[in-house]
């Protein structure tokens, strides 16, 4: 048998955003922001959710869930980003390779699971509103958020496993800002076909059960909102749906054309990951809680009670 000597990688170069050359410090500045900016709102909603006892229901619950997604997400791939943009170094070293590919991914997959477990909660108090409290008790709240976090980490894990027991040799430059699929696959020795393949069905099964289950619950939905009378019942149960929906496509539509293309180009799958992994946990708190009067009531309790505590000071 023929013997080839590899030179076993110990880090990985991260080549950052393409075409971006000279742009380094505007970008930091920019998604320096943007990751403030997301971390602070889902702090305060988060806050709110816990600190109100009238929001200690499903649909808060689950918010909640999703504020805490929002943040894990979103640290994920930016503090290593803004590193590198502020001139240090841009190396990653192996370990943290997988850390972050595994995180991206079982956060990815939860994220996809606990969107259907929204559709679902939304689904059941519309269509079955005198049977809400019953079905959505708190055991099967506690069940079905643990489940999606749970099966987030199997994903993750499966993905994970199979990607890093290839062997990694030079070239060790990712195509990319962060460890993720397929940049990662395209350095690896062996044959990545296995992995490929699996890592393929593995997202592409999950997103299409997930939309699946999404648009059956919204399929109700709508034929149960267009059988309400009032038409103020008709408009504030169409605005939660379409907040819902909004954030569902905002989530699908970069995972879509980074994943299920056989050859995404590096500035396009970059700019769309940016969307997803920065502009979209800054987003959710104005879609799914800032617009709603009960979670602004008690952002309004929280910042008052914060203010006179600095005041006391």
């Amino acid at each position: 048998m023929e013997m080839k000597n590899y030179t076993v990688v110990t880090e990985f170069i991260l080549l950052g955003i393409p075409e971006t050359e000279g742009l380094e410090t505007m970008l930091f500045a920019l998604f320096l922001s943007l990751y403030l900016c997301t971390l602070s709102e889902n702090v305060l909603i988060l806050t709110a959710i816990i600190s109100s006892s009238h929001l200690h229901i499903p649909m808060y619950f689950f918010l909640g869930n999703l504020s805490i997604f929002d943040m894990g997400f979103s640290s994920v791939t930016s503090p290593k980003m803004l590193f590198y943009l502020s001139g240090q170094t841009p190396a990653i070293s192996f370990q943290g390779c997988v850390v972050q590919l595994f995180f991206y991914h079982f956060l990815g997959g939860t994220a996809a699971l606990l969107y259907t477990v929204m559709a679902y909660d939304r689904f059941v108090a519309i269509c079955h509103p005198l049977r809400y409290t019953v079905i959505m008790n708190h055991k099967l709240c506690f069940i079905l958020a643990t489940s999606t976090w749970m099966s987030g980490c199997v994903h993750a894990t499966i993905l994970t496993s199979l990607t890093f027991q290839l062997p990694y040799c030079d070239p060790n430059q990712v195509g990319y800002y962060f460890c993720d699929l397929p940049a990662v696959l395209a350095l690896a020795c062996a044959d990545t076909s296995l992995a490929q393949w699996v890592s393929f069905t593995n997202v592409g099964l999950l997103l299409l059960i997930c939309f699946f289950l999404i648009l059956i619950s919204y399929t109700r939905i709508r034929i149960s909102i267009s059988r309400i009378r009032s038409v103020e019942g008709r408009r504030r149960a169409f605005s939660t749906c379409t907040a819902h929906l909004t954030a569902i496509l905002c989530v699908y539509g970069p995972i879509i054309i980074i994943y299920l293309q056989p050859t995404p180009s590096p500035l396009l799958g970059s700019v769309v990951q940016i969307l997803n992994n920065l502009v979209t946990p800054m987003l959710n708190p104005l879609i799914y809680s800032l617009r709603n009067k009960d979670v602004k009531f008690a952002l309004h309790k929280v910042l008052y009670k914060m203010g006179l505590s600095n005041e006391n000071e």
